[in-house]
């Protein structure tokens, strides 16, 4: 089974917080694993290093879809 990540980026309002403007969501795209959505970001990520407004993050789907095995890992 596939670990989708989902990888978005936007501005946000403080660049230490998660308070994204809905109007300037970038949606970069789903990925099968983390490697692949680590060099999606990193290429987005680099491409607006200089505006710290400018936020890019990995979203762990499989973890959101399946919490319960997650949660089973951990405890493991």
């Amino acid at each position: 089974m596939s670990k989708l990540h989902f990888v978005f980026g936007g501005r946000v309002k403080d660049p230490t917080g998660l308070d994204f403007d809905l109007g300037t969501i970038d949606m970069v795209g789903l990925y099968p694993d983390y490697a692949s959505a680590l060099e999606a970001w990193r290429g987005k990520a680099q491409r607006t290093v200089d505006d710290a407004e400018m936020k890019y993050m990995i979203v762990h789907l499989h973890r959101l879809l399946d919490p319960a095995a997650e949660e089973a890992k951990k405890k493991a």
